[in-house]
């Protein structure tokens, strides 16, 4: 049984505007209850008690407490061990007393909520239907359950602009979203991604302008205590996401859900609509996977791990290259990514893999 358990909830209010993920609006209650049935069933099948506990545990979505998780409580107990990491994605409107002990006594002990911009009118327009005041005090309602509590934010939304005050970075960068706010959050973790316009937004801000604003919002984090680990994630020492780091390093995950992937050995699965397809990888593919995706840690990528492989020249060929265009460092066989790699990572891999 694989050390990592993820388990997908695709439940929402409303579409938000800007999100293709897989998610289902306006479910009821007892077709979302008979899904927590039959998650309890499956986790219940393929995570026999008699296996070693699990190192961690992800719920995300989708909104997870829009279910009833208390029913998963008998079956999940016995798998988490001293020092698991139990980590629920958390919506703002869902962040009550109520629901946060519910976790508690779960076992959760990690929190992870989607703000997803500090100003109020991309809030609206994205259908989020919070202000950032009300998310604000969901926040503060979460670190009193939760000291290991982070946020999500989404950059390059169409209007959505971003303000730097209090660091050396100068003035003039936008006027709709002022980090310096955030400071008093108490946050653990961060995760700024850049928005993937797959639903065809009109009036996105062109690359130069949203990496422009992701390195201002890399200066203030780190400002704040937090380092970036991962190209899209920044954490206050010690409480870097484990799950995720498990899935960079490429460990084995068993995906549960609607919407769901997973890992076991040479084996790939995901499930859509309850329709669960399985993929047989190569073992060379397999250590392709599993290794290349280091490259986008702080940990950087060991090539002699693919000293066996018949690509082994090309690899290190093309790594040297963006060593010599300054995309990369090299220290011995670990290859790390530099500020401007970070930029451009994407098109790195796409070259390794």
């Amino acid at each position: 049984m694989p050390d990592n358990l993820y388990v997908h909830f695709p439940f929402c209010r409303t579409k938000c505007s800007y999100c293709a993920l897989y998610s289902r609006a306006g479910v009821s209650q007892s077709d979302r209850d008979a899904y927590v049935r039959r998650l309890a069933a499956e986790i219940g099948a393929k995570c026999p008690t008699s296996c070693a506990s699990l190192k961690t545990v992800y719920f995300g979505g989708g909104s997870p407490a829009l279910c009833d998780l208390s029913v998963l409580a008998p079956v999940l107990r016995p798998l988490c061990g001293e020092g698991l990491e139990f980590t629920v994605e958390l919506h703002p409107l869902d962040v009550t007393e109520r629901k946060l002990q519910e976790l508690k006594d779960l076992g959760v002990n990690r929190i992870s909520m989607g703000v997803q911009s500090l100003d109020d009118a991309t809030l609206a327009d994205m259908g989020r239907g919070y202000t950032i005041d009300e998310a604000a005090r969901a926040f503060a309602r979460v670190k009193r359950f939760f000291d290991n509590a982070g946020i999500d934010l989404i950059v390059g939304y169409p209007g959505d602009e971003v303000k730097v005050v209090g660091v050396g970075v100068g003035a003039g960068v936008g006027e709709r979203w002022n980090l310096q706010r955030l400071g008093s959050w108490g946050l653990r973790h961060c995760s700024v991604y850049s928005l993937q316009n797959e639903r065809g937004l009109k009036n996105v801000p062109d690359d130069d302008i949203v990496l422009d604003r992701l390195r201002h919002i890399a200066i203030c984090l780190r400002e704040m205590g937090l380092e970036r680990y991962e190209i899209s994630n920044y954490a206050e020492p010690g409480y870097e996401c484990r799950h995720n780091f498990a899935v960079w390093r490429g460990e084995d995950y068993l995906g549960l859900g609607e919407g769901a992937c997973g890992r076991i050995g040479l084996r790939r699965t995901s499930n859509l609509r309850s329709r669960i397809s399985e993929t047989t990888v190569s073992p060379e593919e397999n250590l392709k996977e599993r290794t290349i995706f280091r490259l986008r840690t702080r940990e950087g990528l060991d090539v002699s791990s693919f000293s066996s492989l018949s690509s082994y020249p090309s690899i290190v060929s093309s790594l040297d290259l963006n060593v010599k265009t300054g995309l990369l460092t090299k220290s011995g066989t670990v290859y790390r990514l530099t500020e401007r790699g970070m930029e451009v990572c994407d098109s790195i891999l796409a070259d390794l893999v």
